[in-house]
C-alpha cells in the first residue's frame, strides 16, 4: 500500500514543480542537452533496469556530449521514483527508467499519484526478458508435465521478488492457466527467493531469465520452461510453455524510458533516437543479450500502445487472481 508518507512527498513534489516554467517550444531543441541529465531508476543500484539504465546513460551520454547521471530512487514498490519522474519540469532534463511493474502498478494500487498514461510520455522500449519456471536440481521433476503432477497433488510453496513483480506475475499467470492453488511468499528481491530456493526451502520460482540462468547452467537449478513466444538463447534446450504443453503462460519483462508529459516533441524525438541507437551499439547489444535481455528499440509510438495493451491485460488478471499489492 502506498504510505501517508509517501502520499505527502508526491504531493510536496507537485507544489514544487508547480513554481518551475516548463521548457518552452521555441528553444533552440540543436543546443539540447546543454546541462546535465538526471535518470531516475526507481530501483535499488545493481539490479537489472539499473544496470540497463547505466548502459545507457554512459553509451547516450558520449554521444550526446553531456552527463546523463543515474538518481536511484527506490520505495513504495517503484512508485516513488515515478512520480518524482512525472512531476518534474518537462524540459527534457529528467529520464524515467520503467518496467512492466509500472503496467501493472496502476491496477495494483488504487491511489497512485500519477498516471502512466497522462503523467509520462513514452521515449523508447530498450528491451525484454523473459520468466523461466525453475526448481532445485534435486526435485524430481524433469519436465513442466512433472511438476504439474506435482502441483495437482499439493500445494506448492512459491517465492516471487515481491508482490506486483513480474515474478509473481508469471507465477499467478502460471496458476491461472494451470489451475493450480499455490503458497506465494514475497521476498524483498530476486536473490532472497532464489537462495531459498537453493537450498529447498522453496519448491518452484518464476523467475527472471537473467537472474537464475547462471544457476541453470551451473545445474543448480533446473528450468522447465520460458514465458517467451520462442526459447532463449541463453536456453535454447529450454521449451516454451506453449511448447510443453500449457499455452497462455506468456509474459515478457521488460524495461523502457519515459519523460514528464508536456516534454517537447523534438527533444522526444531526439532522446528516443539516441536510446534507441544505444541499445542497438555492439557493445550495449552484446552485453545486456550475455545478460538476457533482447534488445527491441521501439519509437515513442510503438512504446505507448505497448503500455497501453499492457495496463489493459494486466488489469483484467490483477481482478481474476485478486493480486495485492501487500
Amino acid at each position: 500500500m502506498i504510505t501517508r508518507r509517501f502520499a505527502l512527498h508526491a504531493i510536496a513534489s507537485a507544489a514544487a514543480v508547480s513554481l518551475v516554467p516548463s521548457l518552452s517550444l521555441a528553444q533552440d531543441i540543436g543546443a539540447y542537452p546543454s546541462k546535465p541529465i538526471r535518470y531516475i531508476v526507481p530501483f535499488p543500484p545493481g539490479g537489472l533496469t539499473d544496470v540497463m539504465a547505466r548502459l545507457i546513460a554512459l553509451n547516450a551520454g558520449m554521444a550526446l556530449k553531456q552527463s546523463i547521471l543515474v538518481d536511484n530512487r527506490a520505495g513504495a514498490s517503484a512508485n516513488l521514483g515515478a512520480d518524482l519522474a512525472a512531476k518534474s519540469t518537462p524540459d527534457g532534463y529528467t529520464w524515467l527508467a520503467i518496467t512492466l511493474a509500472h503496467a501493472v502498478n496502476q491496477s495494483l494500487f488504487s491511489n497512485l499519484p500519477y498516471s502512466l498514461e497522462k503523467n509520462l510520455a513514452p521515449v523508447a522500449h530498450l528491451a525484454t526478458s523473459p520468466l523461466v519456471l525453475v526448481v532445485n536440481e534435486s526435485n524430481p521433476a524433469k519436465t513442466l508435465a512433472d511438476f504439474l503432477v506435482q502441483a495437482r497433488a499439493k500445494r506448492l510453496n512459491a517465492g516471487s521478488s515481491g508482490n506486483g513483480t513480474p515474478p509473481h506475475l508469471g507465477l499467478e499467470l502460471l496458476a491461472l492457466n494451470a489451475k493450480i492453488d499455490v503458497s506465494h511468499i514475497p521476498y524483498k528481491g530476486g536473490a532472497p527467493s532464489l537462495n531459498d530456493l537453493l537450498g529447498s526451502q522453496l519448491d518452484f520460482i518464476v523467475s527472471n531469465l537473467p537472474e537464475c540462468s547462471t544457476y541453470v547452467k551451473a545445474g543448480k537449478l533446473r528450468a522447465l520452461a520460458v514465458t517467451s513466444a520462442k526459447r532463449h538463447p541463453l536456453l535454447p534446450d529450454v521449451p516454451t510453455f506453449a511448447e510443453a504443453g500449457l499455452p497462455g503462460v506468456e509474459l515478457e519483462n521488460w524495461t523502457g524510458l519515459m519523460m514528464p508529459a508536456g516534454t517537447p516533441k523534438a527533444i522526444i524525438d531526439k532522446v528516443s533516437a539516441e536510446a534507441i541507437r544505444s541499445v542497438k551499439s555492439r557493445e550495449v547489444s552484446d552485453r545486456v543479450t550475455s545478460m538476457g535481455f533482447t534488445p527491441t528499440g521501439l519509437g515513442p509510438a510503438e512504446f505507448g500502445e505497448l503500455i497501453k495493451k499492457d495496463v489493459a491485460r494486466w488489469r483484467e488478471i490483477v481482478k481474476a487472481r485478486n493480486i495485492q499489492a501487500g
